[in-house]
């Protein structure tokens, strides 16, 4: 469904543990794509200009790589901001997931595996509190990218 249930209480430690993260957004952005091209190297596929990097460092230090994550932790961030007023939120998500969809086409199992990875980050960085109030709304972001991606045919 489009509309999104999530409590004032909900929103404001979803906001908080997400803003632990987002302080060093280009930082812990780069550390979730090296994560995610590293544990599923099928993933850098996608990425023209990363697959013929192979160590994590050289990943790490690729302006591309940087900048991607910093793109990745921004459109989350303006997510996180909306989570109150859901035509908002799906205003972010809905041509987001139909860029990633048609013209990128990107398998939608990467958007699980990139929440994971930051809920993985959160817990590891900042303790399980943190993971266990952004984990909904990552469950929300994935499920709403997938109905975009059912909208465009995948």
């Amino acid at each position: 469904s489009s509309t999104m249930s999530f409590s004032e209480a909900e929103v404001q430690s979803a906001r908080g543990a997400w803003e632990k993260i987002y302080v060093d957004a280009e930082d812990n952005g780069t550390t979730v794509l090296v994560r995610m091209f590293t544990e599923h190297p099928d993933t850098k596929s996608y990425f023209a200009h990363f697959k013929g990097m192979d160590s994590a460092e050289e990943m790490k230090q690729s302006d591309q790589v940087r900048g991607h994550g910093k793109r990745v932790f921004t459109a989350i961030n303006d997510m996180v901001q909306h989570l109150d007023n859901s035509e908002a939120f799906l205003g972010i998500v809905n041509p987001l997931g139909k860029k990633h969809a048609t013209q990128l086409k990107i398998d939608p199992k990467n958007f699980r595996i990139i929440c994971d990875i930051i809920l993985q980050l959160m817990e590891e960085k900042f303790g399980g509190d943190c993971k266990a109030s952004f984990e909904k709304v990552t469950n929300e972001i994935c499920t709403h990218l997938n109905n975009v991606y059912k909208e465009a045919g995948w």
